[in-house]
């Protein structure tokens, strides 16, 4: 692939038109027998509204979904693999948070 101003070649770099890309949006689905959404992929897209319309056709071509969201990424806070154990570490000392209290009857099975 070539780069975005190889059309230009002997123009100097500062008079080279400049791309601009449209906004990176993050896709979740939920299909037709789940209760939530997952996280399906992404895609470029000008606004939220096209967004929804291109999700719509990349990913539910087989009517596989019943309700489409779209986020944009800089929109998106995450935490990062390498704090797991001081983000976590907290609720170590909250056993009430466990469920070590409670007898599964067997009629229950397997939850």
């Amino acid at each position: 692939m070539s780069s975005p101003n190889s059309a230009y070649p002997d123009i100097p770099e500062a008079t080279k038109p400049k791309r601009h890309e449209w906004p990176l949006w993050e896709v979740f689905i939920r299909g037709q027998h789940g209760m939530s959404h997952r996280h399906v992929g992404s895609l470029h897209a000008p606004d939220a509204e096209m967004a929804v319309k291109n999700a719509r056709d990349v990913y539910t071509r087989r009517n596989e979904g019943v309700s489409i969201w779209v986020v944009e990424a800089r929109h998106i806070a995450a935490s990062s693999p390498s704090d797991k154990g001081p983000l976590y570490e907290p609720s170590e000392s909250k056993v009430y948070r466990h469920p070590t209290f409670f007898d599964i009857p067997d009629e229950v099975g397997a939850m």
